[in-house]
């Protein structure tokens, strides 16, 4: 079930979301099929943590992974994946879940990749459930920044 804190975002943007049974979505690849979009507009919330300037949020698209040296030119130090239990500390979500709407205490850096799409889809805030918005609107309602973070998932 979709949180109040998400839900409350959702209404104030306007943004249509779609729920799936939980669990039901737990990779990009299913995600894309359940929606029957391209793996590439499944927008993956990484969670990543450095020692001295805390906790970022990694928002890209489901055909790539994230780049630790170009993450690491951003953050300004090697940042490490944040365990499960980080995740949920740090965002209320666990992993395979996380929203990037209405995160407090958390950078959030979104992929420049996604730009390509004119729709992408972040979770809601669980396993089984995804939000219809823009590159855009993403940035904007998130308050991050965009980078170009990423490989396609054939390269380092």
């Amino acid at each position: 079930m979709i949180s109040e804190r998400v839900l409350r975002v959702l209404e104030r943007y306007d943004l249509k979301y779609r729920e799936f049974p939980d669990g039901s979505t737990p990779t990009a690849v299913t995600a894309a099929d359940m929606l029957g979009v391209a793996v590439g507009q499944i927008a993956k919330s990484i969670l990543f943590v450095c020692k001295k300037n805390g906790a970022f949020l990694v928002v890209c698209p489901g055909d790539r992974k994230v780049s630790s040296s170009k993450l690491k030119k951003v953050t300004g130090e090697k940042p490490r994946l944040a365990s499960a239990d980080e995740t949920e500390a740090l965002t209320g979500f666990l992993p395979g879940g996380v929203c990037p709407f209405g995160l407090n205490g958390v950078k959030i850096l979104i992929d420049e990749w996604l730009r390509e799409y004119d729709v992408v889809y972040p979770s809601a805030g669980t396993s089984g459930s995804a939000v219809e918005t823009t590159f855009e609107d993403l940035v904007r309602i998130t308050g991050g920044e965009a980078f170009d973070l990423t490989n396609p998932l054939d390269q380092s």
